[in-house]
Order: C-alpha cells, then sequence, then structure tokens
C-alpha cells in the first residue's frame, strides 16, 4: 500500500483515529507499532504523513505531519492532466470490477457505465454493485497512490450518457470525444484529436459485441471521434486498459511531441 484514505480529517490537535478494517490492516498485516509513519491522503486531497502514537482497544491514533506545513494539505493542486471521463458498456460478468480498479489506478477521474444494445446487464442490485465499485476505487488508489479521487457513476441508459456528453460539451472549453470503434470509420489518430490539449478528455468503450450501428451513428452526430488502438480485435476490460494509458501517455508528453511551428 503506497498511501492510506483516510476517512476524516484530522482533529484541531492534528490527530486521526483509525479504526475497523484500515486498523486491522495497518496493525495486523502492516505491523505497524507506536512510532512507525505511513503516508495518507486526507479526504480534501491533501497528502499527509501519519506518525503512529498508540494501537489500543482496537484504535489507531496518529499525530498527522503536513509536509510543507497545513497550508500544503489542502488538495491536490495543479494537476498536470485535464480531467479523464470513461464511459463504458457494461460488460458480462465480473468484468467491469476490473475496469473500475484500472482506471483508478490510472487516474481516471470519473467512471459513467451504461447499458448499450449489446450488453448482458447482471441481474444484481444495482445499489450494491455501485458500493463494491466504490471500495475496489479506494483500494486501488492506497494500493497506486493516485491523487485522482475517481468517482463512479450508476449506470445510465445510451440516451442519458449522450445526454451527460452534451452536459460536459457545455461545461468546457475544449472537451474531446472519443469512441472506439473496430470499422473502417476510424480514420482519425489519437495526436490529431488530442493535439489541442482537451480541458476534458472523454472517451467511451463499447461491450463484447461493439457498439451497434444506430449507437455508432448517434455518438457521430454528438460530435465523438471514433478510433482504434492496433489492428487487433481487444475484449472490452483490455480496451479500456488501452485507451486511457494512451490518452494518459500523449497529454502527459504533449509538450516533448507538439510539432513546434517554426519563426
Amino acid at each position: 500500500m503506497k498511501q492510506l484514505i483516510l476517512s476524516g480529517m484530522p482533529d484541531p490537535a492534528g490527530l486521526v483515529h483509525i479504526t475497523g478494517r484500515d486498523f486491522h490492516y495497518l496493525s495486523h498485516v502492516k505491523r505497524l507499532r507506536p512510532g512507525a509513519v505511513f503516508n495518507a491522503l486526507l479526504p480534501n486531497g491533501g497528502g499527509v504523513q501519519v506518525r503512529v502514537l498508540s494501537l489500543a482497544g482496537g484504535l489507531l491514533t496518529g499525530e498527522c505531519r503536513f509536509p510543507g506545513g497545513p497550508a500544503q494539505a489542502g488538495g491536490n493542486q495543479g494537476a498536470p492532466l485535464p480531467p479523464l471521463v470513461l464511459f463504458q458498456a457494461l460488460p458480462k460478468g465480473a468484468k467491469m470490477d476490473l475496469i473500475v480498479r484500472q482506471a483508478a489506478e490510472g487516474g481516471v477521474t470519473e467512471i459513467v457505465p451504461f447499458i448499450s444494445a449489446y450488453s448482458v446487464p447482471r441481474p444484481e442490485d444495482s445499489r450494491g454493485r455501485i458500493e463494491r465499485w466504490r471500495r475496489i476505487i479506494r483500494e486501488a488508489r492506497q494500493q497506486s497512490g493516485s491523487g485522482i479521487a475517481t468517482v463512479v457513476r450508476e449506470p445510465a441508459a445510451f440516451d442519458a450518457l449522450l445526454a451527460y456528453w452534451e452536459e460536459l460539451r457545455g461545461k468546457y472549453e475544449r472537451p474531446a470525444g472519443l469512441f472506439f470503434h473496430q470499422d473502417p470509420l476510424a480514420q482519425g489518430s489519437f495526436h490529431e484529436y488530442l493535439g489541442k490539449y482537451p480541458d476534458v478528455a472523454v472517451f467511451a468503450v463499447g461491450p463484447e459485441g461493439g457498439f451497434s450501428p444506430e449507437e455508432v451513428s448517434r455518438c457521430m452526430a454528438a460530435g465523438f471521434k471514433p478510433l482504434t488502438i492496433g489492428d487487433t480485435v481487444l475484449r472490452a476490460e483490455t480496451a479500456a486498459l488501452y485507451a486511457q494509458a494512451v490518452i494518459r501517455i500523449i497529454l502527459l508528453e504533449s509538450t516533448l511531441w507538439m510539432l513546434k511551428v517554426s519563426p
């Protein structure tokens, strides 16, 4: 674990009190003892170091140390990337759990599951599914050290998905919408669509059967740009991982690859 995500802010004395599963993990798995120090993330996104003061009766009491002083613990400021939003068609079985985990590790800002024409949703309680995904996100962020507070939404119908895309287009000045489709339509490139450095990047990944012809037409009409990743057909969970990795790397390295105009 690279960092523990704290459920509450320190008290006025700068102390945190940890119980439950987090206490068990720190005391029995990590075997921390008084004097040990571990990295943690506050609910507001600020990073701290916690020095263990005591462990007794199922309660760990720790003292927060703020790198650079308390003023530096105000959140993840100055992030180098724009928000990354994944529109993910619900795949079969438990594949969505893996997609959620990998998206959180990769710093995706928001995950919007949706039901597409070729989706085969599981007949399970939606609320329980969302809670499981939130737990997976928390575990993934603790393991990876991601400072992005990844959010997962309730599964949406395709109409609601496009309505949310329109909402994002109205909110941002330079939105980029990409959808991954194994079809001759996909003639553009990542660099072409991301070259102007969008202030939000939305990427849509279909289920095992891909997008239906109607969905393709509606995505195109809504301003999404079709893309493929190489010349092979990827599984739904693999496509989501590839897509976010490519987008993230291109945006992170944009100052290195962008063409410079000669004077």
